[in-house]
């Protein structure tokens, strides 16, 4: 995983397990990697994921079974979709938004673009 300087760590890991969720990669209810495999595996300190997990936990995203691990929350893709569309409305939209105006774009232009988008990668 390639991180950006612009956010910090455990918020883009909060994301890839947000967008694994909302894929339905990882299913409701069920395990998701320990503390250390994910840090194994993302290449971070064990510590960065603790922070991730905790902070999802707090977002009712995934809880923890003391002794068993981690899991996906019964309510973690309604809860993922709401931190994401809010993080999507605060960061990355203002973005889109003035590069929209400083090129003379409209809402209209996008629509097709998204539609071709949503065909070629999720179809």
């Amino acid at each position: 995983m390639q991180f950006r300087e612009s956010q910090a760590i455990y918020l883009q890991i909060a994301d890839y397990v947000c967008e694994k969720i909302l894929l339905k990669e990882w299913k409701l209810e069920e395990r998701i990697p320990a503390v250390r495999e994910l840090a194994v595996q993302l290449e971070v300190n064990p510590n960065t994921v603790m922070r991730t997990y905790e902070f999802l936990q707090g977002q009712e995203i995934i809880y923890n079974q003391r002794g068993i691990g981690y899991f996906v929350a019964a309510t973690a893709v309604k809860n993922a979709m709401a931190y994401r569309k809010e993080e999507f409305m605060e960061k990355d939209l203002p973005k889109v938004f003035h590069n929209m105006f400083l090129l003379g774009m409209e809402m209209d232009e996008l629509k097709p673009k998204f539609e071709k988008y949503k065909k070629q990668n999720f179809a």
